[in-house]
């Protein structure tokens, strides 16, 4: 009995203990300036030379710093100086090497030459390959199998070193694209600009074939005529023609530095074999480093203690002072000490543990979506009561990237610019209505685009006074979707009243081909299936493997698809020339998936790319936009919105779907955080009462007997 009183009394005192008991992190973090996060899948590549992904590139956006930015604040998106003392400056040149004006005519530019000035005294996160003897030498450049009896983990370099961030590492990594032993995905696409990197490539081919595996390729022995080093701070880069979009790719982890000496040392045998390689252990300049790469169970970032400092953001855009994005203007950078990544595969125990608080920020997916979003009478999204009253915040931003139905422009129904099947286009375009495709299976998470141009990318009219003409009208001043009548009528003049062939009066059938399939894409496929039939059009939905339809694709023998893109960098150009004649899919295997040709599109398409931003480029866009309205080579469809939640404790954070480097500007506040996690897990211990009061009943009876017995033995 006295036991049982004991556990009764050690339950209790456990409830006053200042750990709370389903906390998931060591108690010694409880109270520690760290960020929670997750991730889903293990990061293959964490090389900025091969990661492409997103998931990879949260984490190394944080540690490599390009030489450009984007500005956290500003909209349209808008590049900044990362480690650059200013913008980098362009010269162009002819054939003949002689410099061209600023505005000289694009066929006229042979090369474009990019000088980027480095700021002195940024320095490396401390790493072995930068770890000095007592010579002065690098300590761990030529390990012997001496050496190798006493590694065996990471920690066991016991010397760490840094240097200067110079010139020459920026170079390196352009000469890495180029590298055999790397395979970059942008090898193909840089290989058109870059002057000479194909052919770097080509000879860095041949005398890999002479090494052996894994062996070092010294890539500073071998000039590359598209970037040279000109000083310890300057170096150069050479395109070829002109290419203004460059500027965006400069602000990817493609264009990082890696320092040769760093290259060197994940090459020496025995470093893969122990998986000590430049995917598992990167190495930067960023405001932070990895310092636990656990991809079965964690992921920590934490602060580089070499990092040489950012501020955070003096101006942004109207209403950003107002919605708390400048309390922290000017102040140094980061704010986060760490961010741990925890593996979470499934959505509903992350959700979980978010509510609970062991995760700062989420996402809200379709089964927790009614639990924390409420659409008012505007149809604005709301946050519900339960999370008004945990003092969440919601931030919504809509995606650099769009949603939409293709026709097949070499089909003989839908296909053609003839005015019959324009038309015909068009009416399908006012039947298909995407605000109820958007409130059905969307949540309302969207925006239905007017063209192929989404917001935040240069060249979108946010005035609201811009709508596509063929879908959309004034009533009254207000933007609504055309009537099914004025459909209707299109369709009759397209030679199908009532969704007849007006010559053979046979039923007008179409064809829309998805390698989607189960309960989910059934829905939506019905859903079309309808908007279709307000015409009298038979829609036949023709689901296949991923693999068929890809090629039915490659091939164009699909009528209709559903398709989508999100943007490698923010400019109309990544989204324009998913329309651009010689782009086309079919002969040609471009991002032209409708196969959509133009000639006065594409004529000013040529134009529009070379240009900078500024009325003349602007005014092409538009004039393209119209263009392809008319046109209809697409169902617009929608640009998704992607909606985000904050603790509490979380200091307001505006979303940019393009840049990755934001972690620098996420602060907490650690001692609300602890607060609110105490409130909201309390042990609730009348349940362990209960059991204890129970088992106590039901062993009564026995401790009665026993001591009935044992004192009539001792009688």
């Amino acid at each position: 009995m006295n036991r049982i009183w004991l556990f009764v009394i050690t339950v209790l005192l456990a409830g006053c203990d200042q750990h709370v008991w389903n906390d998931p992190y060591p108690a010694h973090d409880s109270g520690a300036n760290i960020l929670y996060s997750s991730f889903e899948e293990r990061p293959k590549h964490l090389d900025p030379a091969q990661s492409y992904s997103s998931n990879e590139t949260e984490i190394i956006s944080q540690i490599y710093e390009p030489p450009l930015q984007y500005h956290y604040l500003k909209r349209p998106y808008t590049l900044i100086p990362q480690t650059l003392s200013a913008m980098p400056s362009v010269t162009y040149l002819n054939a003949a090497g002689r410099i061209l004006p600023h505005d000289a005519a694009p066929d006229s530019i042979a090369q474009s030459v990019y000088e980027l000035h480095i700021r002195p005294g940024i320095h490396y996160q401390p790493h072995p390959a930068f770890a000095l003897d007592d010579h002065g030498q690098l300590r761990y450049a030529h390990l012997s199998a001496n050496d190798w009896r006493h590694i065996h983990h990471w920690q066991d370099f016991r010397q760490l070193g840094t240097r200067e961030l110079v010139a020459a590492d920026y170079v390196y990594e352009i000469k890495r694209l180029a590298s055999p032993q790397v395979n970059s995905p942008i090898l193909g696409l840089m290989s058109e600009h870059i002057a000479g990197l194909q052919e770097y490539a080509d000879r860095l081919s041949v005398l890999a074939q002479g090494l052996p595996e894994n062996a070092y390729l010294d890539l500073n022995r071998y000039p590359l005529a598209g970037a040279e080093v000109v000083d310890r701070y300057t170096y150069r880069i050479r395109l070829k023609g002109k290419y203004p979009q460059f500027l965006y790719w400069l602000a990817m982890p493609f264009f990082s530095p890696v320092p040769s000496e760093v290259d060197r040392f994940y090459h020496q045998p025995g470093m893969t074999e122990r998986n000590f390689t430049l995917d598992w252990h990167p190495v930067g300049t960023g405001p932070y480093l990895l310092s636990e790469n656990d991809p079965n169970r964690q992921m920590i970032l934490t602060r580089n203690p070499n990092y040489h400092g950012d501020n955070y953001p003096v101006s942004g855009e109207p209403g950003d002072a107002a919605a708390g994005l400048l309390r922290d203007a000017g102040k140094p950078l980061p704010f986060i000490d760490q961010e741990v990544f925890s593996l979470e595969k499934e959505t509903i125990p992350y959700w979980n543990k978010f509510l609970q608080g062991y995760y700062d920020l989420s996402g809200i997916g379709s089964n927790s979506f009614d639990q924390a979003i409420r659409v008012d009478a505007q149809g604005q999204p709301q946050l519900t009561d339960e999370m008004r009253r945990k003092g969440m915040g919601l931030a919504t931003a809509v995606t650099a990237s769009n949603s939409y139905v293709g026709f097949n422009m070499l089909d003989s129904v839908v296909g053609g610019v003839s005015e019959r099947a324009r038309k015909l286009r068009q009416a399908i375009a006012i039947a298909v209505d995407y605000e109820e495709f958007i409130s059905i299976f969307a949540n309302g998470r969207g925006i239905p685009a007017q063209g192929p141009i989404p917001p935040g990318i240069y060249g979108y009219d946010d005035s609201g006074a811009d709508f596509n003409p063929v879908v959309y009208h004034l009533v009254n001043g207000k933007v609504e979707r055309r009537p099914i009548g004025d459909a209707k009528r299109l369709l009759a003049e397209a030679g199908y009243p009532d969704g007849r062939d007006a010559k053979t009066g046979a039923p007008l059938v179409m064809y829309l081909d998805t390698p989607a399939a189960g309960p989910d894409a059934k829905a939506g496929f019905d859903w079309m299936i309808k908007q279709f039939a307000k015409l009298n059009i038979q829609l036949v939905v023709r689901s296949t493997d991923y693999n068929r339809f890809q090629d039915k694709i490659r091939h164009g023998s699909a009528q209709m698809f559903v398709w989508g893109w999100n943007a490698d960098y923010p400019d109309p150009e990544n989204f324009l020339f998913l329309l651009y004649g010689p782009n086309m899919k079919v002969g040609k295997n471009g991002e032209n998936v409708a196969n959509y040709q133009n000639p006065q599109f594409d004529a000013l398409f040529d134009k529009m790319k070379y240009l900078d931003n500024g009325p003349e480029r602007l005014a092409i866009i538009r004039q393209m936009v119209d263009i392809v309205r008319t046109d209809s080579p697409w169902l617009f469809g929608y640009f998704p919105k992607a909606f985000g939640l904050r603790q509490a404790w979380m200091s307001p954070t505006k979303p940019n779907v393009i840049a990755n480097n934001t972690l620098k500007y996420r602060k907490i506040d650690p001692l609300l955080r602890q607060q609110l996690r105490k409130k909201w897990n309390r042990p609730v211990l009348w349940p362990l009462l209960a059991l204890g009061g129970l088992i106590f009943a039901l062993l009564l009876p026995a401790i009665w007997a026993w001591r009935q017995r044992e004192r009539s033995v001792a009688k």
